[in-house]
């Protein structure tokens, strides 16, 4: 078991070795991302990188206080379902009703790596390939259907 010390330290050793991967990697919109923190626009709507040992995935969290909005917002990504699986060239996970580490009930839509561990060293080229090619592919149906999502909250 590694000290906390330690997990902290192979957690930035993780994350900086991913952000050299996408140092030269543009948006399909032909700018500059900070992909560690890829910007929705959309208030309460966040891409989240998860890898903990536990679980490695891609997630995109739907976090509306208004029950109304997350209600809308959600059956807005129902109709976009299909071009964003088409997308995303990878199973897609719909949970409408997601309990977050916080005990938040949230929507979250994801996409997950099985059988790699972040404690492996081995293991993590292959998780940040997996992390780059999901975040392209959601990147390339984002910035296509970004304005009808940003119009449902505005």
């Amino acid at each position: 078991m590694l000290s906390k010390e330690a997990r902290k330290e192979r957690n930035e050793m993780f994350w900086a070795a991913f952000k050299e991967v996408m140092r030269k990697v543009s948006s399909s919109s032909n700018r500059r991302v900070n992909w560690l923190s890829y910007r929705t626009d959309v208030k309460d709507t966040y891409i989240r990188l998860v890898c903990d040992g536990k679980l490695t995935a891609l997630c995109y969290d739907i976090q509306f206080r208004d029950q109304s909005v997350k209600d809308i917002f959600w059956e807005q990504l129902g109709e976009l379902k299909k071009v964003m699986e088409n997308s995303m060239n990878y199973p897609t996970i719909w949970e409408e009703n997601f309990k977050n580490s916080d005990g938040k009930i949230i929507g979250r839509i994801y996409w997950k790596l099985d059988d790699v561990n972040f404690y492996n060293d081995d293991d993590w080229e292959k998780i940040h390939l997996f992390f780059r090619d999901r975040l392209v592919e959601f990147d390339s149906f984002y910035q296509e259907f970004k304005d009808i999502l940003i119009a449902l909250v505005e």
